[in-house]
């Protein structure tokens, strides 16, 4: 397949490269946010995309897991595989988008869509991948919702150890003072939790240590693969789907979600539905975002996102008494989040 109209007029932004020539978004789009800032408008854009589909997103899931009490949460990440990859095929087989970033030497003809030594070189990313999203799953089951957010803003000091052994890359006094903040406040918010659950919090701990190699994966790996973020969704679909499947059917998954009393209720199939559909649109922007920025930035868009997921999550689903301890903790949680995005915008 030659360069189609298809892949010279791409609708979505799915590289850091677009907008710079080949209909992407134009030359504005690569602008400052505004006078000496270092992220442009495409970055702020990407960034405030992955930030309400995360929020969305936790909420859905929240609610098939603990509302309905859906008790297979591989099988929703299986679906959420199965839906992305499958509408990744349609869009790429009708060339609405592509898997390449216009790369000569990355070939789109073989069976894939994409060459096997390709596929065998994103291997890495889509085992990061398989780890964060199983594990990710599991993590919003075993607490409450605000506290499932005070615990996953810690990924950002797992996210810069990850950035330094990988990339080599070093944060100024002003980033790592905010990061100390940002953990600081999670512990005082965490400081009364009545409900508290060692198994609960361990799993996402667990899932802050897959989030921050999977993040820094990305940025190692997605920008020298050839691939754009598309590209880089449909492989992680064709290395973990197999892998997910075989584990659901091994654990009993699968049989237990055919048996599950509510699966032919309008309610929960629309919930599952939304949580495919926003499943997809969240590793979307992850890519963009990260690529497009950096994996710190991402994590910290993850912190700044938690004002609505804590205060969405505490009106739906409760699970945690005010608190004024709680509510500082929060409090110097966001503040430490506002004083990196300001230096990030500032180019500090």
């Amino acid at each position: 397949m030659a360069k189609g109209g298809g892949e010279r007029g791409q609708l979505l932004p799915v590289s850091a490269d677009d907008g710079k020539g080949n209909g992407g978004g134009g030359a504005g789009d690569d602008a400052a946010l505004f006078k000496g800032s270092a992220m442009t408008r495409r970055g702020a854009i990407a960034a405030l995309s992955y930030m309400a589909c995360s929020v969305l997103l936790v909420m859905f899931n929240k609610a098939a897991l603990s509302s309905y009490n859906f008790p297979c949460a591989n099988v929703i990440t299986l679906l959420q595989m199965v839906c992305s990859t499958c509408l990744l095929y349609v869009l790429r087989r009708l060339k609405i988008i592509s898997f390449t970033n216009s790369d000569p030497s990355v070939p789109s003809d073989s069976l894939f869509f994409v060459p096997f030594r390709i596929l065998l070189r994103t291997t890495p990313l889509s085992l990061a991948y398989l780890l964060y999203m199983l594990a990710s799953m599991e993590s919003v089951r075993g607490v409450n919702v605000p506290m499932y957010t005070t615990l996953r803003r810690t990924t950002v000091v797992f996210t810069m150890t990850m950035e330094y052994f990988l990339a080599k890359q070093k944060h100024t006094p002003p980033i790592i003072g905010s990061v100390a903040l940002i953990v600081f406040g999670a512990f005082v918010a965490g400081a009364r939790d009545l409900s508290f659950d060692a198994r609960g919090y361990a799993i996402v701990f667990v899932a802050n240590i897959t989030t921050a190699v999977y993040l820094a994966t990305i940025n190692r790996i997605g920008k020298s693969s050839g691939l754009n973020s598309f590209g880089l969704m449909w492989c992680n679909g064709l290395v973990c789907g197999p892998c997910v499947l075989f584990l659901t059917y091994i654990q009993g998954d699968l049989r237990r979600a055919i048996e599950f009393p509510y699966l032919y209720s309008p309610g929960f199939q629309a919930v599952l539905l939304f949580s495919c559909t926003l499943a997809f649109l969240l590793n979307y922007t992850i890519f963009w975002n990260t690529i497009l920025n950096s994996a710190l930035t991402q994590s910290m868009c993850g912190n700044l996102k938690d004002f609505f997921t804590v205060g969405i999550g505490w009106v739906l689903f409760g699970g945690l008494p005010f608190d004024l301890l709680n509510v500082i903790g929060q409090g110097l949680g966001f503040l430490g989040s506002g004083l990196y995005a300001y230096c990030k915008i500032k180019g500090k």
